[in-house]
């Protein structure tokens, strides 16, 4: 994603359930299992955390440090909730040798004084976890503020490079407790491709680094993104960079340390690009049918975890498309338990803002209310507070509806489906359930927009209660899933009713 200023590190937070008296940083190592992310005792561990960014820039440091102590800003990030930080860095910042934009006076940030870049990441790692903070390293770009290059090599570094400096990195903190995380690149976009095996193929790089980091720090999580082009049986017409990993459906990244693999979206709203979801006749239905395409069935076929490594906005309140986007996609995150690290810690972020205000100290008290209440996994209410509650749906029967199945995607083990319904009455009416038969042989293997109940080849689908009602005449996309062949063949739904 463009952004106006200089890009932020993501500060992980993880607020669970903990044995009694273990500090977060005693949590680590972490590892998966299924979709979850779990401690080193194999309890659910989920990252809530800020990007506080720098280090990828011409600075060659966290932003903000010439206008407070390292110590007191972490500290802050602690006292707030977040416990863990999301750090950006540049490949040309590992070959740095000084740093800018720190403040020296009256003893502040002295232990950083006179340090490289590197020596100055060592002491902000060091002191996270003495804040009881875990880090996770995020490769931002190759050269300083080089953020809208869309490859993980270019400005004249190689891939080779590439693994070279992760694996440097690997070797330095390997050891230290606090650092349990690699998020390989940030937002590959452009040229990028998925499964294609040539010199673009994201999932082959991806797939190449994250095994030489594990050979070096098997306790850390390998962190992969997606990309912002096509790949084979996509289902979403576009996607943010960094943000589609429909992929995966396909062609899952292949790990030696298989249980070490998140996958992490990046999420944003119209302050960033007015995207045309955001115009949509029914926005919140819009927005959960992304969501549940482009990267939560992922988590929702128990592939592996999802890290939404950016999401984040200006506005919070229910009277703008931000502000409503943002807190439908927090209610979403704190529902589905997924971990996130916000964006940004830091105010100079141009399209989204920070958590700090422009004083570097002063709080913005409306994004942390949201944020702390999706520490606490509460419910965020994310429409009009005015808007008259719904009438009560009439008794469950046969309606004026008729559906059909269509092929959306297929290859040469699986295919995926979509069920389109036409309203052949007189007046709106929402569909609320769809009943279909199935083969016994076939297996949903990942679904979106409803719930699915089956007993053997009966298939009963609860669409979701934001489903928006169907003018007469018109038709509109409903449930969708993805399924194995049987015998080489597709065996599509048939029997198709429509119910109240």
């Amino acid at each position: 994603m463009a952004r106006t200023l200089a890009l932020l590190p993501l500060v992980l937070t993880l607020l669970v359930a903990a044995p009694a008296g273990a500090t977060i940083v005693e949590r680590a190592p972490l590892s998966t299992s299924g979709a979850t992310i779990v401690d080193h005792g194999g309890r659910t561990f989920v990252i809530q955390g800020v990007n506080w960014f720098g280090f990828e820039t011409a600075n060659h440091a966290p932003h903000g440090l010439w206008a407070r102590d390292y110590k007191d800003m972490l500290a802050q990030i602690r006292r707030l909730g977040f416990n863990a930080v999301r750090l950006p860095f540049s490949l040309q910042m590992l070959r740095a040798a000084s740093t800018s934009g720190i403040d020296y006076g009256g003893g502040r940030n002295a232990a950083l004084q006179g340090k490289s870049p590197l020596q100055v990441m060592d002491e902000i790692i060091a002191e996270a976890g003495r804040q009881d903070l875990l880090v996770v390293l995020d490769n931002h770009s190759t050269a300083d503020d080089g953020f809208q290059s869309d490859l993980w090599y270019g400005s004249g570094f190689s891939e080779d490079d590439w693994v070279a400096g992760w694996q440097q990195l690997a070797r330095r903190y390997a050891s230290t407790p606090n650092v349990v995380a690699a998020d390989l690149k940030n937002e590959p976009h452009g040229a990028a491709t998925w499964g294609t095996g040539t010199a673009t193929d994201w999932r082959r790089a991806a797939e190449r680094a994250g095994d030489a980091v594990s050979a070096i720090a098997p306790r850390w999580l390998i962190v992969v993104e997606g990309i912002e082009g096509r790949t084979d049986g996509q289902l979403l017409a576009t996607h943010w960079w960094g943000g589609n990993l429909e992929g995966v459906r396909r062609n899952p990244v292949r790990l030696a340390r298989a249980n070490r693999l998140v996958y992490s979206p990046h999420e944003y709203g119209p302050g960033v690009f007015d995207q045309p979801w955001f115009s949509a006749a029914d926005v919140p239905a819009t927005l959960a049918d992304r969501w549940a395409k482009g990267f939560d069935y992922i988590a929702q076929a128990g592939t592996a975890p999802i890290l939404v490594g950016e999401f984040g906005g200006r506005r919070t309140g229910t009277d703008t498309v931000e502000g409503r986007w943002q807190r439908q996609f927090m209610d979403f995150l704190g529902r589905r338990g997924h971990s996130w690290t916000y964006w940004a810690w830091n105010p100079n972020s141009g399209d989204t803002g920070g958590v700090l205000r422009d004083d570097w100290t002063t709080v913005d008290t409306a994004k942390v209310a949201l944020l702390q209440a999706l520490q606490r996994r509460e419910a965020i209410p994310y429409g009009a507070a005015t808007a008259p509650p719904p009438p009560p749906p009439p008794p469950p029967g046969p309606t004026s509806f008729k559906a059909v199945a269509k092929l959306q995607s297929e290859w040469s083990t699986g295919w995926c489906a979509g069920l389109a319904v036409t309203n052949t009455g007189t007046t709106a009416d929402r569909p609320a359930r769809l009943r279909f038969r199935l083969d016994e042989r076939v297996a949903i293997e990942s679904s979106w927009n409803g719930t699915v109940t089956r007993t053997g080849p009966k298939v009963v689908v609860t669409l979701p209660s934001s489903a928006g009602a169907i003018a007469p005449g018109a038709s509109a996309a409903t449930f969708g899933f993805c399924a194995n062949k049987v015998g080489g063949k597709r065996k599509m739904p048939r029997e198709l009713v429509v119910l109240r």
